[in-house]
């Protein structure tokens, strides 16, 4: 008889032995089988965008095996399998079928099946997003003026969809970002045994897709001359440095927990060095903060280079737009 089990005499990332059929490793508190529950995550996904509930369910139930019972991934395991199961009792009843879009609805997928069969279809979707957008735009607005408020929101959504796109990518649950006039704003995603290395990722995404919106402002500046593009610019850049600074729960606090304890200290000493070339006392923070983290415990043994260059990049280009703003004139 085959079992769910893999049979694994060491924790993948730490590599400390593990006991039999051990869910999570004692040592680095991961879990062990986090490189096959995010290919069943993903699985499940594609099914359900397919429409393919009962093949969705199941990939959902292997997953299940392989956490630990009182995980907060099994629970939210146990929801999405709860969720297909109304999913499914909502499309029944000898009516022709529901088409595959529906089920990109998600949770409220049984309300949206209801209603394309009684024809009153209402697109709600992104209601909470389109919403919080407004709100953000209008709180910039109203703080910075129109053109400058609106641009600033614009910036934050690139941002955001950065990370929302890489997550989708790689076929895992996201929503769309919801905003928070005067904070910010966040994309809701679920990391079911999702590495950190895909972690990494998906957080360096944000700042790289800032930075690409950021450089659209700055080609703008240059060609226009108007003050408003290169103010866009330096603003964004500035921002997505901030939330580089490797601590809490940052971007790239997220990024730097896939770096071992040398690449932590060359993402200290780099961004040092782009401080002083660039000018940038901000890239100091990101210094700072990385050099705290040599000195955590949950820095993993194994180098990651592919992260530590991508982090590498997307700070010094972040670092070279801001140095592109005119210094401001000082006044007697």
């Amino acid at each position: 008889m085959s079992s769910a089990f893999p049979a694994l005499q060491e924790c993948p990332g730490c590599k400390t032995l593990l006991a039999p059929r051990a869910l999570v490793c004692d040592s680095c508190h991961a879990l062990v089988h986090a490189a096959r529950l995010e290919e069943l995550a993903a699985g499940a996904k594609a099914h359900e965008q397919r429409g393919e509930t009962t093949q969705a369910r199941e990939a959902w139930m292997s997953a299940l095996l392989l956490l630990p019972e009182d995980s907060t991934q099994a629970e939210w395991v146990r929801g999405n399998i709860r969720r297909l199961d109304a999913l499914a009792a909502a499309a029944g009843g000898g009516s022709a079928p529901a088409p595959a879009w529906i089920w990109k609805f998600g949770p409220l997928a049984p309300i949206a099946i209801l209603l394309f069969k009684g024809k009153y279809l209402l697109a709600l979707f992104k209601l909470k997003f389109l919403l919080s957008l407004g709100a953000f735009a209008a709180f910039y607005w109203s703080v910075y003026g129109a053109w400058f408020g609106v641009g600033f929101a614009i910036l934050i959504l690139v941002h955001e969809m950065g990370h929302f796109i890489d997550i989708k990518r790689r076929g895992l649950p996201a929503d769309m970002p919801v905003f928070l006039p005067g904070l910010g704003a966040y994309v809701r995603w679920a990391a079911l045994g999702v590495s950190t290395r895909t972690r990494a990722f998906v957080s360096l995404a944000g700042p790289l897709a800032g930075c690409i919106g950021a450089a659209v402002c700055a080609l703008l500046w240059i060609k226009t001359g108007d003050s408003l593009w290169i103010g866009l610019a330096s603003l964004s850049a500035l921002l997505n440095v901030l939330n580089l600074i490797p601590v809490w729960v940052l971007d790239g606090g997220q990024a730097i927990k896939a770096l071992n304890k040398t690449e932590r200290v060359v993402l200290a000493c780099a961004a040092v060095l782009l401080s002083a070339g660039f000018h940038q006392p901000a890239l100091l923070l990101v210094a700072a903060g990385a050099t705290y983290q040599v000195f955590a415990k949950d820095a993993p043994d194994a180098p990651n280079r592919a992260v530590t260059v991508y982090y590498l990049l997307v700070l010094a280009a972040l670092g070279y737009l801001m140095e592109l703003a005119p210094p401001v004139p000082a006044h007697s």
